[in-house]
């Protein structure tokens, strides 16, 4: 897979981030999404096929990841 360019692209924190500095970012640029470190902006990207990526927030919504 060829690199994605995340240059220019609108970084996106949670409305439900708290205030504790724990949080990521979540960049889409070409039908791939992007996310890092909200404290470290330079940090390495951790990069995810869209599709994959709304997969984990489906079931991140709902039941997927309760114990």
């Amino acid at each position: 897979m060829s690199r994605a360019d995340f240059t220019g692209a609108r970084w996106r924190k949670s409305s439900r981030s708290g205030g504790n500095g724990s949080c990521v970012e979540v960049a889409v640029a070409d039908r791939l999404v992007g996310v890092r470190d909200s404290k470290d902006p330079a940090s390495p990207v951790l990069v995810f096929a869209a599709t994959d990526f709304a997969r984990f927030v489906t079931a991140a919504r709902g039941t997927g990841f309760r114990h």
